[in-house]
């Protein structure tokens, strides 16, 4: 992109994090041993408001292993919103089972707590919680069902860091939670993941899982089949930097979705995400709808007319229900809620160092567009 153009997302690397790298590898401790590794842990574990975190490789992978650790397998079904990022609903294929769909809550699209019971079968094992967008889902609720029915819970925080959910930090709000530090979210490594739980039992199955099944107590004795899931000491170092300035990274993207908020307010047919009294939702990308009845031209279309102006902007996910790994298991679903906020929604760019006058920029150019 030129100078004049704006990016839709970009890393703050105003901190320690060349520091801290250049510590690790002066220390040769460059693969999944070393201080920042166990720093990054208790820092994160304690963020989250939970026992524990274990590092991984990525987003996916930390959705990958939290199934595995909860024996999910073959023949099982776990219940996911449909409109998420794919790895969701992958992860569920990765261990043998079948992801079941169910529609978004209109208050904060996220899985709707109302609906679980008409996915629930013998098969059911659990639930992926999304916190779409940054936005919690309503877990006292989804708890609350799965309580009843003997399900476990995972929340996917991957778009959620240091969202609150009824002044609680998700992370600790489930059986475990899965996140990303994917480049273009809030805190980052450029790649990785991570997984929290308070369950001492389920740590203990994860971390064997994810150490290639290598025994926590005897080196080189390998009493089940694992998997390399690990993240590097130098990723780490990255994620203590990120989390040293993590209060001011969120205040600022805060501050950022506050100008959105101002000056989109009201424009015909622009609308802004919902957020629930109880929530504080983190400040990921800014997310809007547009109705092309009242607005004058459908998302495609403003997201065009964006570029052709440099600024780049992206699509809500598309529902997973419909594409080809999952629209042929042979139950057929209707999911109003999320089609129609799939096809309306559009991702505004947000990032520490966006300054107020891009903000004017891009929302003038939205609202001269209107017609």
């Amino acid at each position: 992109m030129t100078q004049d153009n704006i990016p839709l997302a970009l890393p703050d690397l105003l901190g320690n994090e060349e520091a801290y790298v250049c510590e690790a590898i002066k220390s040769t401790m460059i693969s999944s041993s070393g201080r920042f590794v166990r720093q990054f842990e208790q820092d994160f574990s304690s963020l989250c408001g939970c026992n524990s975190a274990i590092g991984v490789s990525n987003g996916t992978v930390a959705l990958h292993l939290a199934l595995l650790g909860l024996n999910v397998g073959p023949g099982d079904e776990v219940i996911v919103p449909s409109l998420t990022y794919v790895a969701t609903a992958n992860a569920v294929k990765y261990v043998g089972a079948e992801p079941v769909f169910v529609d978004i809550d209109t208050d904060n699209w996220c899985i709707d707590p109302r609906r679980l019971a008409l996915a629930l079968t013998s098969r059911t094992k659990g639930i992926i919680a999304v916190h779409l967008y940054g936005h919690p889902a309503d877990m006292d609720e989804i708890n609350k069902f799965a309580e009843e029915h003997d399900l476990w819970v995972v929340e996917d925080a991957a778009e959620a860091h240091t969202a609150l959910y009824k002044g609680r930090p998700v992370g600790g709000l489930g059986q475990a939670a899965t996140f990303s530090f994917y480049g273009n979210k809030i805190l980052t490594s450029g790649e990785g993941g991570a997984v929290t739980t308070s369950d001492r039992e389920l740590e203990s199955r994860m971390r064997l899982l994810g150490g290639q099944g290598m025994s926590l107590t005897q080196r080189y004795y390998f009493p089940v089949t694992g998997y390399n899931f690990r993240l590097s000491n130098i990723a780490c170092a990255f994620l203590c930097a990120q989390l040293e300035r993590a209060d001011t990274i969120v205040k600022t993207r805060r501050r950022i979705f506050g100008w959105y908020q101002e000056r989109l307010n009201g424009i015909p047919g622009i609308g802004l995400q919902p957020v629930c009294h109880w929530a504080t939702p983190a400040p990921w990308l800014f997310c809007i709808t547009v109705a092309a009845d009242h607005y004058g031209h459908d998302r495609n279309h403003l997201m065009t007319h964006l570029a052709d102006k440099g600024i780049e902007t992206r699509p809500f996910f598309r529902p997973l229900h419909e594409m080809p790994p999952f629209c042929d298991q042979g139950r057929k679903v209707e999911l109003p809620v999320t089609v129609a906020v799939s096809k309306a929604g559009v991702c505004l760019p947000c990032y520490t160092t966006l300054g107020e006058s891009s903000v004017d920029r891009i929302t003038e150019i939205i609202k001269a567009y209107h017609s």
